[in-house]
C-alpha cells in the first residue's frame, strides 16, 4: 500500500501546505550557500516506522539533500539512538524538518503502540489488526506503521471486502426478512474471490449468520464469557474476530477466549506521536 508514488504524493501535499510560497524564515535568515547536517534522535524508546517517508520530505524539498536512515521499519530503538542522518543545503533541511518529523513521529507512535498490543497477546494465536479508523488521507502510512509494529491489516477500503455491520443487517432484515436468506443471496452474487464478514452483537445471531456461509464473523462488544461461548459455537466454521472494548488492559483476556483476530481502532485513532527530534548543525558551527 505504501508505494513510493503514494509517499511522494502525500508528502508533496504536506510540504505545499507548510510552505506554500517558500520558507520565509530560512530564506531571509540562512545564507543560500550554507550547508547543514542533522541527526534524527529518539527522545524515548519505541519502534521505528516511516524511514522512506522521512527521507522523502527532504528529497522533495531539494534533491541535493542526502538522508541515510540507520534503522529499518519495525526495529526497536532506545532513547538517544540516532535513527537517521541528513546532510545538504541548510535552507532545505530546515524547510523540510517539521514535515519529516511529523510523519516519523506519527508513524513511530502507531508502530510502538501496535507492538505493545502484539506483545500483550503473545502465545495466544490471536492476531492484532487495525481498522478503517485512520486519519483521512494517511491510511496507507498508518497501516504501514501497524505492520511495522507487528500487527496485521484489516480490509484497506470499502472496495476490498463485504463487511455487513449492524446498520446493514437492520436494513437487510426489515419487514421480518430472513437474515440467512439475505446473506445467502448476497453471497451468490459476489465474485468467488470476495471475502464476506458479518458483525453480530448477540449469541443468537451466530447460527443464522454461519448458515449463510460467511468467511469471518465479528463478535462485537461481547463479554468475555460470551466471546468464549461464541468461539465454541463457531467451532472453526469461520474466522472469529473480536471487536469493541479493546484496550491494553483487556486485550490479553480477549485473546485468551480463543478468537482468531482482535481489531483495535486505537492503533490508529489514539496513538500518541513519539518524541523524536532533529538536531541540526550548520557547517562551521
Amino acid at each position: 500500500m505504501l508505494t513510493q508514488a503514494v509517499i511522494d504524493r502525500t508528502v508533496r501535499a504536506a510540504l505545499d501546505e507548510d510552505a506554500p510560497w517558500g520558507d520565509l524564515t530560512s530564506e531571509y535568515l540562512i545564507p543560500a550557500a550554507a550547508v547543514a547536517t542533522a541527526e534524527l534522535v529518539a527522545r524515548e524508546p519505541g519502534v521505528f516506522s516511516g524511514g522512506a517517508v522521512f527521507a522523502a520530505a527532504f528529497a522533495l524539498t531539494d534533491p541535493r539533500v542526502h538522508v541515510e536512515v540507520h534503522v529499518a521499519d519495525g526495529a526497536t530503538f532506545a532513547a538517544g539512538d540516532v535513527l537517521a542522518t541528513v546532510e545538504g543545503p541548510a535552507r532545505a533541511v530546515l524547510t523540510a524538518e517539521r514535515i519529516g518529523l511529523n510523519f516519523a513521529q506519527r508513524m513511530a507512535g502507531v508502530a510502538t503502540l501496535t507492538a505493545r498490543y502484539v506483545a500483550a497477546v503473545a502465545g495466544t494465536g490471536a492476531r492484532i489488526a487495525d481498522t478503517r479508523k485512520t486519519t483521512p488521507g494517511l491510511r496507507a502510512f498508518e497501516r504501514h506503521a501497524v505492520r511495522s509494529g507487528g500487527g496485521r491489516n484489516h480490509r484497506f477500503s470499502l472496495s476490498d471486502a463485504v463487511m455487513a455491520k449492524d446498520n446493514h443487517l437492520a436494513l437487510l432484515t426489515r419487514g421480518g426478512a430472513s437474515l440467512t436468506d439475505a446473506l445467502r443471496e448476497a453471497r451468490a452474487r459476489l465474485p468467488h474471490t470476495a471475502h464476506l464478514e458479518v458483525e453480530v452483537d448477540r449469541l443468537d445471531q451466530i447460527e443464522p449468520v454461519l448458515a449463510a456461509g460467511v468467511d469471518t464473523i465479528m463478535l462485537d462488544n461481547f463479554s468475555l464469557d460470551d466471546l468464549a461461548t461464541g468461539v465454541a459455537q463457531v467451532a472453526g466454521r469461520a474466522v472469529v474476530e473480536a471487536s469493541g472494548g479493546v484496550n491494553l488492559d483487556t486485550v490479553a483476556a480477549i485473546a485468551a477466549t480463543g478468537v482468531d483476530v482482535i481489531s483495535v481502532g486505537a492503533l490508529t485513532h489514539s496513538a500518541r506521536a513519539l518524541d523524536l527530534g532533529l538536531d541540526v548543525r550548520i557547517a562551521g558551527d
